[in-house]
């Protein structure tokens, strides 16, 4: 499906470096808040979820940034009123924010969390920008046109390519999880790997560093079970798309966006190379 743009508005590396300047400017408005010698407050949201002033400021401050870069394209915003689903299915493109992903790892002060910024046209994310204010490091990605791609800083990043399934007895494979969520699923899956594969190492995260650990090929597998909404993995979801990978759902049919009333994700997996051999072993 073609790239359906905003008059003026180019998919290039221009516009990706626009709002990875946004992005990087939104981490330090975190920062300022995560530096503070006096603390922070936590508040709780509706669902129990916590909300701190960083998230507030990231949110202001990636919202006023995208409506003047780009004017027209709405917003959506974890920390923004949910517009209805009859007014959200008229969208051709927006983008779709979380400004902090990962607030329990800021309050946890673990370091492991981060900016999303994702532009989805069609359902689809053809732009993303995951950005860590505490390293400074920022993943970014193109899924369509000439600049099409995937990047660490400015190196261009790809999945890990797995061997053929017979020769997977010698193989370690790294498979990431939720360092707040696993349960029954998670483990079923891991028992089944170990059975498979020479041996399986796992790596607990917080935040959509998941996903970009599959894109730069640090890891092999991310299979989550527990809930999620689409802020949390759209612009990360890109990134993988770019360098190779994909997220799916258990019927292993790519993740698309704005689709339904709910922007709940359904249980999915997220994987680099070899969507073939998974969806013979998970499907």
């Amino acid at each position: 499906m073609g790239c359906i743009m905003q008059p003026g508005m180019r998919l290039d590396k221009d516009l990706l470096h626009s709002v990875i300047h946004v992005a990087e400017q939104a981490g330090a408005e975190i920062m300022t808040v995560y530096r503070r010698s006096t603390g922070f407050e936590v508040a709780s949201k509706a669902d129990d979820s916590p909300l701190t002033e960083a998230d507030t400021r990231a949110h202001q401050h990636i919202e006023r940034s995208l409506l003047a870069l780009v004017p027209g394209i709405p917003v959506l915003s974890e920390e923004s009123a949910l517009q209805p689903f009859a007014v959200r299915q008229q969208w051709a493109r927006y983008w779709l924010i979380d400004p902090l992903d990962g607030t329990r790892e800021f309050v946890s002060r673990n370091g492991e969390f981060t900016v999303n910024i994702a532009l989805i046209e069609q359902g689809r994310p053809v732009l993303g920008v995951v950005h860590v204010p505490v390293t400074g490091v920022t993943y970014s990605a193109l899924t369509q046109g000439g600049d099409a791609g995937a990047w660490r800083q400015s190196e261009p990043i790809s999945v890990r390519q797995l061997p053929a399934y017979d020769a997977w007895a010698d193989v370690t494979l790294n498979v990431v999880a939720s360092r707040r969520h696993g349960g029954e699923q998670l483990a079923r899956v891991l028992a089944m790997l170990q059975r498979q594969a020479g041996s399986v190492e796992l790596v607990n995260m917080g935040s959509s560093l998941k996903i970009c650990l599959l894109a730069e090929g640090k890891a092999d597998l991310y299979p989550r079970f527990a809930p999620t909404s689409e802020w949390d993995i759209a612009a990360a979801h890109a990134v993988l798309l770019a360098a190779g990978g994909d997220i799916v759902d258990l019927a292993f049919d790519s993740m698309v966006y704005n689709r339904k009333e709910s922007i709940l994700n359904p249980s999915f997996i997220a994987f680099g190379c070899c969507r073939e051999i998974w969806a013979d072993i998970l499907g």
